[in-house]
């Protein structure tokens, strides 16, 4: 009788490993869950500056999808995961690279964004640790939600706001166009 919850226990591990896959040291779950909808992992890979791997990216879609454009404009539910990787990065080089990406993303909009911006960028500004993950979630309606470590920093409004966001990494000057080409399942 005692075996039946041994193998139980080893078949959950075997089926929680099953639904995440592996970059490097990192583990992230095939799926995820977004405004009542399942997300799936579109595609994942390194941010890297100065061939120092500083943080995993994944991008989690309703379905698969390769169109960066049809992804940014589109009004669904979606999400970035951040796992950092790098003590290098913390709180304020984080803010540096969001007012770049905003000004590649947001090009002549960033002066109505101003607000929302600042808004977002005050959601990094506690201390940034190798392994803390941010989840930057869309949810129609509802706006882009902000997680660190599962915890909600802070949600801002507008479809606006959530093409700015997103545009960072998918855009057409994104932050990263390796981890761009992974996130959209290209390599």
């Amino acid at each position: 009788m005692k075996r039946i919850p041994v193998l139980l226990l080893v078949g959950l591990v075997l089926f929680s490993i099953a639904e995440a896959r592996q970059y490097g040291d990192v583990s992230i779950p095939d799926t995820l869950e977004a405004g009542g909808e399942t997300l799936v992992l579109n595609g994942a890979g390194y941010r890297s500056k100065f061939f120092m791997k500083m943080y995993l990216g994944g991008l989690y879609l309703k379905q698969e999808n390769a169109d960066s454009a049809a992804i940014v404009s589109a009004d669904e539910p979606m999400l970035i995961k951040l796992h950092i990787v790098s003590g290098k990065i913390n709180s304020d080089n984080m803010t540096d690279a969001i007012n770049d990406g905003f000004k590649k993303s947001a090009g002549g909009n960033l002066a109505s964004l101003t607000d929302k911006i600042e808004q977002f960028k005050s959601f990094f500004a506690e201390e940034i640790k190798v392994d803390d993950i941010f989840d930057i979630t869309y949810v129609p309606g509802e706006g882009v939600n902000v997680y660190k470590n599962e915890s909600l920093s802070g949600t801002i409004e507008g479809t606006d706001f959530k093409k700015a966001v997103f545009g960072i990494w998918l855009g057409e000057k994104p932050a990263d166009k390796g981890l761009k080409k992974k996130m959209l399942g290209e390599e």
